[in-house]
């Protein structure tokens, strides 16, 4: 079974996970109490900006009742392909509506390493970036019920500058665009460069991002 874990304000690190154009995942269904945390977010030109916002375990409606995203309780979410050469890491994400509902997401998701232990590792976003499996334009989508978007994450597994080895996470907490809920994906990654990820828009399936995406997992 799936777990979905609550949003805790995140340990001090010295670069956190994407807001703003996150990917969301919201969508259907009630949940639990609320929390406020605070991203930064790191663009491919090196800015960076904090945002603060307050979570909850419902889902947010328009004044017409229409879900504004796709929350991360309605999506069975997966890798569903990697790759690598010459030290650039490449895993392409499935996240699968599972829901009765359809909903539309947007934008770039908020990530973050966890380790074996369940502690987050320190973590750098980087949203589009220089990779061509990355760098594409976002584009809205809506999900219907049994439909799936991806994103594409990159990383490097070679140490930079005093770093003598990298840390390993064992799962990646994923947040859909907008959404107020997150879940874990299971992962081998051992990110260098400070923990530096580097993430695509979510898009759907035939988009011209669906030909940047990695192989299917064997």
């Amino acid at each position: 079974m799936r777990k979905v874990r609550a949003r805790f304000p995140c340990r001090p690190v010295a670069a956190v996970t994407v807001a703003g154009m996150a990917l969301v995942l919201a969508a259907c269904g009630g949940g639990g109490g609320s929390a406020t945390t605070t991203t930064t977010t790191t663009t491919a030109s090196g800015g960076t900006s904090s945002t603060t916002a307050t979570t909850a375990g419902t889902t947010t409606t328009a004044a017409s009742g229409t879900p504004t995203a796709c929350a991360a309780r309605a999506l069975a979410m997966s890798v569903s392909g990697t790759e690598g050469a010459a030290g650039t890491l490449e895993l392409t994400f499935a996240l699968r509506n599972v829901s009765s509902a359809a909903c539309p997401m947007d934008g770039f998701p908020p990530v973050q390493l966890i380790d074996a232990a369940g502690g987050e590792l320190q973590t750098t976003v980087v949203r589009g970036g220089s990779y061509p499996f990355t760098d594409i334009a976002p584009t809205a989508i809506t999900l219907a019920p049994g439909e799936t978007a991806y994103f594409n994450l990159g990383y490097s597994d070679v140490p930079t500058g005093s770093e003598s080895s990298c840390p390993a996470a064992t799962q990646l907490e994923v947040t859909p665009p907008g959404a107020a809920d997150h879940d874990t994906v299971a992962v081998g990654i051992t990110a260098c460069n400070a923990g530096t990820l580097t993430v695509s828009p979510v898009f759907a399936a035939g988009s011209a991002g669906a030909r940047t995406t990695a192989p299917a997992a064997s």
